[in-house]
């Protein structure tokens, strides 16, 4: 069934855990594992980190997303054992190159205080994108 928009958007707003997929020039859809925090104003902050081991500062998904602006996170319920519990929503997005620096504040400290790990906001910077709209779906009212 699907879920009512205000419904959807809840549900996002109480993880933490989800699939970014923005766009590369040349592969397309590009997919990434992330963590994210919402702001108070609809806007979704997913950090660049100095605690998990990386290749380089800059990330694709940042290069991807000066080059497109469009991007779309994916979160999901999965249990294996009761289909009945199944939903996932989806927000569209557009990057914020720009943001302003008392968002991107908020959504460091609303990573800081749910994820452990970033306590200390050990952030090199904070991605910002706008929420453009949220879609969702369960499998049933109780899900």
């Amino acid at each position: 069934m699907k879920l009512p928009t205000d419904e959807a958007r809840i549900r996002l707003g109480a993880q933490v855990h989800g699939v970014l997929c923005t766009v590369h020039h040349q592969r397309g859809p590009d997919p990434q594992p992330v963590v994210f925090a919402i702001s108070s104003d609809g806007h979704v902050g997913f950090p660049i980190d100095r605690v998990k081991p990386k290749s380089s500062s800059r990330l694709q998904r940042e290069d991807n997303l000066e080059a497109d602006p469009r991007a779309s996170l994916l979160v999901e319920w999965w249990e294996t054992e009761d289909w009945s519990r199944l939903w996932w929503v989806r927000a569209r997005l557009e990057y914020a190159p720009d943001p302003p620096p008392e968002l991107v504040d908020e959504l460091a400290d609303r990573l800081a205080r749910t994820v452990s790990q970033y306590a200390d906001r050990p952030f090199r910077r904070v991605l910002v994108c706008r929420i453009v709209d949220v879609t969702g779906w369960a499998a049933s009212v109780d899900a």
